[in-house]
């Protein structure tokens, strides 16, 4: 039977239930710019009644829970809205980055260096003798080099700090799925029994969450999905088992973790290989499995296959580059070379380490073709005194075998149709093969003293294509004007630089020959094959179109980066506001419950004082 102490009751259980929904609304404002914090709500019901004659009576309410307005759906599509934001806007930023080391549009850069270069090359053409010209032309060619260098640095330096960011967002990833790990227990102790809900813990874990997504793009599984009916139906929460994979690996299982380690041992250039590390210690393999986020973009810009050969990216956006930019270097050396090496000279060393000279050399991976290519012995007034023609097919090798280029410049042949066995090319030139490098050279001191000297001049097509001959004397650096392999050290020839005077502008000893200079300054113009090193690749182009084909490569990933960003910021706007809509403080909405609550407390203040006096009513009747 209900008495007037329940009535007290009743009135004290609103007085608890508007206190709690004051100090929850106070909660919400006080963390209204809280990173992460989603708004809650007091949710009441009628507490048990009285049972009693006529019916059951009213006993006041009960709070049954303090619960957080999240929607799980709508969190995902955040998360996962935030990761491809990040990942795109990671990749915009550093690929503007590489089109500043591009500044072609400009009128500025490696091409415009080029251009003047071969101009250079024209006014030597014109004038073959001139000193002077041969000085700017190799100041000019110092220019370009350098050029090339500090370009392939900048983009080498660039794909280093990528790596180093790498190993520190991957220590950041292991702190936050530990952190993860460790709130789970918490939050498991704290709603141990289902009675309390961890809402601020489980404000932590989704903010930790947001953060692992945007670094690399990892999902949450939990075991089911359910509808928060009682507050909203169309809201809906997980619970259950927890976890956080990335792609299909689990780093975070309830309250473990699995950390993701990194190593650069077995790189030389110290890129660093990511490992999954499983239960029972086991590293696995893990540089390709990281898709999203910036981590993702990262090793999309660095290049996240490393060969097991030197650990040096196969793959990657920068590494693209660089070995485009190798590419043109190395097409540039070498078809440089391959004209420069008609000037005469009384020995010629390769610059190409041959580890094993009896390979093949259309299977070096030197770039030489098949063909020919003559040896042209000159004596001191500039007259041809022998010739003779070297074949390579695909069995020709560098020593070894009766069809290598030894065995053909050593063998008998009467060169000359003289019957003169002592001016023939083998009585003035010889192969030798020391410390892994190829040289050829005049045979005896007797020669160099008496002024003879020696040529290499490839066999071209009936249309003089650059593209046709074997590329022998540029792909293995004899008579250089350029140094060095690819970009990272071309350079021009050292003898060269200390005296560019040597410079020669002819293919035989005699003053006013500009065979060479005029041969360099139609090279601008032709079609030569690009290999890239290790690679299949090849592009056919001249050195003009190979370096537009790098820089526009730049500019037009740039440009789509841009795109994508801009794209994925609109997706992003879209689901921060649906989000927001949902789960973010809304000061309007909690000025209006604090004054409902504050009215709530008024009323249920009233019931009490109006209890009190019936009390006094009663107590003064019994007087």
């Amino acid at each position: 039977m209900a008495s007037i102490f329940n009535s007290l009751a009743v009135g004290y259980s609103g007085l608890n239930a508007a206190q709690v929904g004051i100090d929850t609304t106070g909660h919400n404002i006080s963390n209204a710019n809280t990173d992460g914090y989603t708004r809650q709500r007091v949710m009441t019901q009628a507490a048990p009644p009285i049972n009693t004659t006529p019916g059951a009576v009213g006993n006041g309410t009960q709070i049954q829970v303090i619960e957080r307005i999240f929607n799980q759906y709508t969190f995902d599509s955040y998360s996962a809205a935030s990761a491809d934001k990040q990942s795109s806007d990671f990749s915009k930023n550093i690929l503007q980055q590489v089109a500043t080391y591009f500044p072609e549009m400009d009128g500025v850069g490696i091409k415009s260096d080029l251009s003047e270069y071969y101009n250079m090359w024209q006014s030597l053409a014109d004038n073959p003798d001139n000193n002077a010209v041969k000085v700017a032309l190799a100041q000019q060619a110092q220019v370009l080099t350098q050029h090339i260098q500090s370009t392939q640095a900048q983009v080498g330096s660039l794909q280093g700090q990528l790596n180093d960011q790498l190993k520190t967002n991957i220590d950041e990833v292991n702190r936050v799925a530990k952190q993860i790990a460790d709130l789970n227990v918490a939050i498991g102790q704290t709603e141990a029994g289902g009675i309390n809900n961890a809402n601020d813990l489980k404000d932590q874990r989704n903010t930790l969450e947001l953060s692992l997504s945007n670094l690399v793009g990892a999902n949450v599984f939990s075991g089911q999905i359910e509808s928060n009916n009682h507050i909203d139906p169309k809201l809906a929460v997980q619970n259950g088992s927890y976890s956080i994979s990335i792609n299909g690996f689990n780093i975070v299982d309830g309250a473990g973790y699995h950390p993701i380690t990194y190593d650069n041992k077995q790189s030389k250039n110290g890129m660093y290989a990511l490992y999954y590390q499983r239960q029972d210690g086991a590293q696995i393999p893990f540089t390709e499995e990281i898709k999203g986020g910036s981590v993702g973009a990262l090793l999309n810009l660095r290049g996240s296959a490393l060969s097991s050969a030197d650990g040096k990216p196969t793959n990657g956006v920068l590494q693209e580059v660089s070995d485009q930019l190798d590419m043109f270097a190395t097409g540039l050396i070498q078809m440089t070379n391959n004209v420069y090496a008609q000037s005469p000279a009384s020995s010629m060393e390769s610059n190409q380490v041959i580890s094993n000279p009896a390979d093949t050399l259309t299977n070096s991976g030197l770039g030489i073709k098949k063909g020919s290519f003559d040896l042209i012995v000159y004596d001191t007034n500039g007259q041809e005194v022998s010739k003779r023609t070297i074949n390579i097919d695909d069995l020709t090798t560098f020593t070894s075998g009766t069809n290598s280029i030894k065995s053909q410049i050593e063998a008998s042949v009467d060169d000359n149709k003289d019957n003169n066995a002592n001016n023939d090319i083998n009585s003035y030139l010889t192969l030798s093969y020391a410390n892994n490098s190829l040289g050829i050279s005049l045979k005896n001191s007797g020669l160099t003293s008496q002024g003879y000297t020696f040529a290499i001049k490839d066999n071209l097509d009936s249309n003089n294509s650059f593209n046709s001959g074997t590329n022998f004397a540029g792909a293995m650096g004899m008579n250089r004007f350029f140094e060095g392999t690819d970009a990272s050290d071309i350079s021009l020839a050292s003898k060269l630089a200390q005296d560019p005077t040597k410079i020669s502008a002819n293919t035989a000893p005699t003053s006013g020959n500009n065979a060479i200079a005029m041969d360099m300054v139609q090279s601008q113009f032709e079609k030569i094959d690009f290999i890239q090193k290790n690679s299949y690749a090849t592009y056919n182009d001249t050195v003009y179109g190979m370096f537009d084909t790098v820089a526009t490569n730049v500019g037009t990933k740039a440009n789509a980066a841009m795109a994508v960003s801009a794209t994925y910021t609109a997706r992003f706007s879209a689901a921060q506001q649906e989000y927001d809509s949902v789960s973010k403080v809304s000061m309007d909405e909690e000025m209006t419950n604090l004054i409902k609550y504050q009215t709530s407390y008024g009323a249920c203040a009233k019931i009490i004082t109006t209890i009190d006096q019936m009390m006094n009513t009663l107590l003064g009747i019994k007087q």
